[in-house]
Parts: C-alpha cells; structure tokens; sequence
C-alpha cells in the first residue's frame, strides 16, 4: 500500500469522472497505438472545452513509478486559460508536480487571477526557476513542488487538483464566443509549440520503459497536437 499513490489514482479517477461528467469522449486517430498495457490515453470534447487529454503511465510492478498528464484546452473562441498537471512519483513520495492555468491571449484573465488567489495559500509551494521554454507559456502562480510525502501536503495536493479541476471546468465555458478565432488558435499553437520544447519529457517517458519511437510521435502529435 502507498498513500501517494493512492493519493494519485484518486486524483485521476476524479479528473476522468469529471471529464465524463462534462464532454463526450473522443476517440482521435492515432492515439489507439499509446493505449497500451500500463499505458493509458483518453481524450474528451465539449460545448464548454476543444479538448481535455489524460495520459498516465502506470509502472508501478516494473519501475515503481507511477506518472500522469492531464491539459484542457479552451474552444478557440475562448481566451481562457489552459489547465496543465503534471505528476510524477515514486511509491513514497512525489518526485514532481506541476500545475498551471496557463495564458493564450489574455495573461491577466480572471481564472489565472483567481487560480493565483489559490494557490497563494499553499504552504509547501516551491519557487523554483524555469528553463525558457516554461517562462514563454507558464503563468507567474504555476505550482511546482518535489518531495511531496507528508499527509497533510498529500491533502493539500488532492484539494487543490480537485478543486482546481472544477473551477475550470465550471468557468471556462462563460468565456465562450468572447475571442478572435485566429489569435486564440495562434495562441494554443504556441503553447504546443513551447511544450516540445520539454526535454524531459520524452526522457521520463522512456526512462519508464516506453518505446522511444513511439515516445517522439506521441509527444509530437498526441501529447500537443498542432491545431491545422
């Protein structure tokens, strides 16, 4: 038994009801090659939302690891933020975890500033510096944090995912019709654009034990796919 773990599955449980709850599954082509065993990817659609993607890689047996991604993005006549988590962990503590609602056209939009106002409570947030591809696309309050073991920061975490979750989902869609198409496109574009510029990662993916071919598309055209 691990209570980080079980912390995390809960955590991703309640993302995939809640995107159940909201959209409609989609099934995008491609994508069946990165379900695998120990290897999962759904992806969501809604009136309120273009796209909402939850990736996990569950080698807890083999590796004991234990990693998810989770990014929705905004309708492309929406400036809303994009929601962006990240998580990594081992069985007794969390390695990594990275949250953010992250700009497209409008940096000052009232769901950073309120995500800002939560994440300010947060006694176990860590400042740390960001490599120049984050710094183009992350927000001034993303929340990144390592070394996460503790109960009480195990709660903090859940809540804040939930809670985080759920505001977005709530809000995201009243911004609807309210932005130039071409910019907020432009705009998500670059986001992707930025995130490939990750180098770590395709590593982590293949330090998991995934192929790495399949690695360099998936994180190409599944992970952050261009919008045509």
């Amino acid at each position: 038994m691990s209570e980080v773990w079980d912390t995390l599955i809960e955590i991703q449980d309640r993302l995939i009801d809640a995107f159940d709850a909201t959209g409609t599954e989609i099934q995008e082509p491609g994508m069946d090659r990165f379900n695998q065993p120990g290897w999962l990817n759904r992806v969501w659609s809604s009136d309120s939302y273009r796209r909402a993607h939850i990736d996990v890689v569950d080698v807890r047996d083999s590796k004991g690891l234990w990693m998810m991604h989770c990014c929705v993005f905004p309708r492309l006549d929406n400036d809303g933020p994009v929601f962006g988590l990240d998580v990594i962990a081992g069985k007794n503590k969390i390695t990594g975890f990275f949250h953010d609602y992250s700009r497209t056209t409008n940096p000052e939009h009232p769901m950073i500033e309120a995500f800002g106002d939560e994440v300010g409570k947060l006694e176990w947030r860590k400042e740390r510096a960001l490599p120049e591809w984050a710094q183009a696309i992350f927000s001034p309050h993303m929340v990144a944090a390592g070394n996460v073991s503790k109960r009480e920061e195990l709660d903090q975490l859940l809540e804040l995912s939930l809670d985080s979750v759920d505001a977005y989902l709530t809000d995201i869609g009243n911004f609807n019709e309210m932005a130039d198409t071409d910019e907020v496109k432009a705009a998500q574009n670059r986001y992707a654009h930025y995130q490939k510029q990750n180098p770590h990662t395709p590593k982590t993916m293949t330090s998991l034990g995934l192929d790495e071919e399949d690695v360099r598309v998936f994180v190409q055209e599944c992970l952050f796919p261009d919008i045509e």
